[in-house]
C-alpha cells in the first residue's frame, strides 16, 4: 500500500502544507507515524481530491474511542459484514452501510 507525506498531499490536492494540516485536524484526512515519518495512505484520496465520505466515518470511529491509528487499520482491513475494506466501500460510494457498521463497533 502506498502511503503519502504531508507535502505529497499538498501537491496532490494544490493547498499549502498549513491547509492540509487543517484537513487533518478537522478529521478529513488521517495518518499515522507509526512506521516513522507521518504519513496518509494513498487510497484516502480518490481522483486527486478527497473522499467526501471519510470525515464522517473517521468521526463515527474516534467517537467511538478508536485511535487515529484503529480508524486506519479498521479502513484498510476487509470488513466481512461489508464484504471488502472499508475504504474500498467509501471510494464505491457506499457510505451509508459503512457508517452502518462503524457505528456498531461503539
Amino acid at each position: 500500500m502506498t502511503w503519502l507525506s504531508l507535502a505529497e498531499i499538498g501537491a496532490i490536492l494544490g493547498e499549502s502544507p498549513s491547509r492540509v494540516r487543517r484537513l487533518l485536524e478537522d478529521h478529513f484526512l488521517i495518518g499515522s507515524a507509526r512506521t516513522g515519518s507521518f504519513r496518509v495512505p494513498a487510497l484516502f484520496l480518490q481522483n486527486d481530491e478527497l473522499i467526501a465520505s471519510l470525515r464522517g466515518t473517521i468521526m463515527v470511529l474516534q467517537d467511538a474511542g478508536f485511535s487515529n491509528d484503529e480508524v486506519i487499520d479498521w479502513l484498510l482491513a476487509v470488513d466481512d459484514t461489508i464484504g471488502v475494506a472499508p475504504i474500498e466501500a467509501l471510494r464505491a460510494g457506499r457510505k451509508s452501510e459503512v457508517r452502518r457498521v462503524a457505528r456498531t463497533l461503539a
